[in-house]
């Protein structure tokens, strides 16, 4: 009990009660003018039964909660179209909407549909984009949100994130146990899975680059160990139990390394980088500092992390090919778990602001440093795949939470789960098709 112990006070997790339940998201701040738009409800073809799942309704929903746009209610849509043809564009001028977006679903021989939208201007009365996907039932959701990644990219010229997922941590204590979790949720919170559950801790979840596999740490049998577990199988294997600790796992871009904390039994931690087939392993650095939460740039080339060599943990980055650590962060005392954008051009971070823990942003090219949060206890920064938007951890009520925002600090959005306290987010690259 003494390493758990030791490890939770090294990392500063701290967990709470929770029980599983889906997110809830709600949009605590949003830009100034929001885009009007209209989903219409979409057409049913012959023999196409009324399904659980609204298309226009997902849809709505992800572009509303991206807090970008502002929805018709359908009560106030003067006219319900399923086809460009039927769309009268005064009527539509009247609500002043700006985009609208119509569809049908049409029952294909082989028993699965056809999923045919329309996305139009109404100011200048044409066609931005038309499209058609197959789908079977099952599949309908993803489908909606894919839709509604691609309205996003024409309306805004971001590439949406909708159609990702994000895993996180929760526990749950009942009757003086303690169960930790492990859930792999879609990005707007619904269709959680549980990855792995158990009584023993665990933390620091990963995502592989194909998101089809996620690297986890657990202290299964009193002792810290790193886990590849294969998302579709359930299938999982242990990658790394080096006496004393294991932690703060990260793919390599092209997914065959992990970069990983390593303690030996004299508790000193160092950078490592494992070969995940052959499990060789490369030490990166030598100092008798804490060097710890390592991350990998978007090349491949370089490895940032957090290092208190200098008095004060910092951001230090080196080079694959160097025994030489660079200092990267200078603005405050306090700079720590690093995450860069998957473009290369910002590194998230735990920037220790006016006595509160917040999560920043440090734009590597004009070294600027741009606070995002507002807690007193923010955490876990993790991208979104278009770099545009962070998800992290903080805390309401005494509960823990997850917020996410736009790298302009423009829209926030919290999510909570309804009864408990959830951790350690990490967002997962966009999924194959």
């Amino acid at each position: 009990m003494q390493l758990k112990k030791k490890i939770f006070l090294l990392f500063c997790l701290l967990f709470h009660d929770a029980l599983y339940a889906e997110l809830t998201i709600r949009i605590t701040q949003g830009v100034g003018k929001q885009t009007p738009v209209a989903i219409v409800p979409f057409g049913l073809g012959r023999n196409v039964p009324k399904f659980a799942v609204s298309i226009a309704d997902v849809i709505t929903n992800d572009l509303k909660r991206s807090g970008r746009f502002s929805a018709t209610p359908i009560e106030n849509m003067l006219q319900k179209p399923t086809t460009g043809a039927e769309i009268d564009f005064d009527d539509w001028s009247i609500l002043g909407v700006e985009a609208v977006v119509v569809g049908r679903i049409i029952k294909m021989k082989t028993g699965s549909f056809n999923i045919q939208f329309q996305l139009f201007d109404i100011f200048k009365g044409e066609q931005i984009v038309g499209y058609r996907m197959p789908a079977k039932e099952g599949t309908l959701r993803r489908s909606a949100h894919r839709i509604a990644d691609m309205i996003y990219k024409e309306l805004t010229g971001i590439r949406g994130v909708f159609d990702t997922k994000v895993a996180y941590v929760k526990t749950n204590v009942s009757r003086n146990e303690t169960n930790y979790s492990l859930i792999v949720a879609d990005s707007d919170g619904g269709n959680e899975q549980i990855v792995v559950t158990s009584n023993d801790p665990i933390m620091s979840p990963a995502w592989s680059p194909d998101s089809r596999q996620i690297a986890y740490v657990s202290f299964e049998g009193d002792a810290s160990s790193i886990f590849l577990q294969t998302l579709r199988t359930g299938n999982r294997r242990k990658i790394s139990d080096h006496p004393g600790i294991n932690g703060s796992p990260a793919f390599s871009p092209d997914g065959r390394k992990l970069v990983l904390t390593l303690g030996g039994v004299n508790g000193n931690l160092d950078i490592y980088i494992l070969d995940i087939a052959t499990r060789s392993l490369k030490r990166m650095t030598y100092n008798r500092a804490i060097d710890t939460e390592a991350t990998w740039s978007p090349n491949g080339d370089e490895i940032y992390f957090t290092s208190d060599r200098g008095g004060a943990p910092q951001v230090y980055k080196i080079a694959l090919n160097s025994d030489k650590a660079e200092r990267v962060t200078f603005q405050g005392n306090y700079n720590a778990r690093p995450r860069l954008s998957p473009d290369g051009k910002k590194l998230a971070m735990v920037h220790l602001y006016r006595g509160d823990y917040r999560i920043a942003i440090h734009d590597i090219a004009k070294k600027d440093l741009l606070v995002l949060s507002s807690g007193m206890q923010d955490e876990s920064p993790s991208f979104a795949p278009n770099s545009d938007t962070l998800i992290y951890a903080t805390k309401m009520k005494g509960n823990g939470v997850l917020e996410t925002v736009t790298a302009d600090g423009l829209v926030r959005q919290r999510i909570a789960s309804k009864l408990g306290d959830i951790r350690e987010p990490v967002w997962s690259p966009f999924l194959k098709l």
